[in-house]
């Protein structure tokens, strides 16, 4: 019964502090990063380097390979974000292959390791 309180105790306080960021993020007025950004993409920016802390906090922490693997999953999906930002203010197109790029190549590799967590041979 407690171990069950300090669990939904956690996930709140997790919900709040999400909440809590979203807030600071649409109302608070960032600084450009770079000098081309507009506030929009400062702040998409911003969560998206959030959101690449919590990945690499996840990839250090996750108790078992599979939250690991997850982990460098989503920070592929996270490397991809950041060339779509990247090639919106600068209009260079090759942001965007080098981005289905790194999906590809992040695919792949998360079903290589998905076999090899399973136990099983690539040509299973």
């Amino acid at each position: 019964m407690m171990k069950r309180k300090a669990k939904i105790l956690s996930w709140l306080l997790g919900l709040l502090t999400m909440a809590a960021l979203l807030l600071v993020i649409t109302v608070y007025t960032l600084p450009s990063l770079l000098s081309w950004q507009s506030p929009y993409l400062a702040r998409c920016f911003f969560v998206l380097m959030l959101c690449f802390a919590l990945c690499l906090l996840r990839l250090l922490l996750g108790p078992t390979a599979a939250d690991r693997a997850v982990a460098v999953d989503t920070l592929g999906i996270l490397i991809v974000g950041f060339c779509a930002i990247l090639s919106i203010p600068t209009g260079r197109s090759w942001y965007i292959d080098i981005a289905i790029a790194w999906a590809l190549q992040s695919f792949i590799g998360a079903l290589a390791l998905a076999k090899y967590l399973e136990g099983k041979g690539f040509d299973e």
